[in-house]
């Protein structure tokens, strides 16, 4: 687990990483609504090291999943207790 930022202060939260290079960027909102902004600097992990990044997910406290684009996904941080949720609106 590692924490990302840049020189121009662009930071994830946290960085996950398996022992085969895939990575998992996570950030955490404090907010009921995701907007793209949100997902600014994952995209910046996304586009630095391109196909080992798996997936940025952006936990917020909404209920529903929520695709935001090339392996970007915000996600109710309700899951991390094991709640479910349902599919991701189109």
């Amino acid at each position: 687990m590692f924490h990302f930022q840049d020189l121009d202060d662009r930071e994830v939260d946290c960085v996950l990483e398996t022992p085969a290079g895939r990575v998992v960027g996570v950030e955490v909102k404090a907010a009921a609504t995701v907007r793209g902004e949100d997902f600014r600097h994952l995209t910046t992990l996304r586009d630095r090291i391109g196909d080992h990044f798996a997936a940025g997910v952006v936990f917020f406290i909404g209920e529903r999943p929520l695709p935001f684009g090339d392996r970007l996904i915000a996600l109710p941080i309700s899951l991390l207790w094991g709640g479910a949720a349902p599919p991701p609106t189109p």
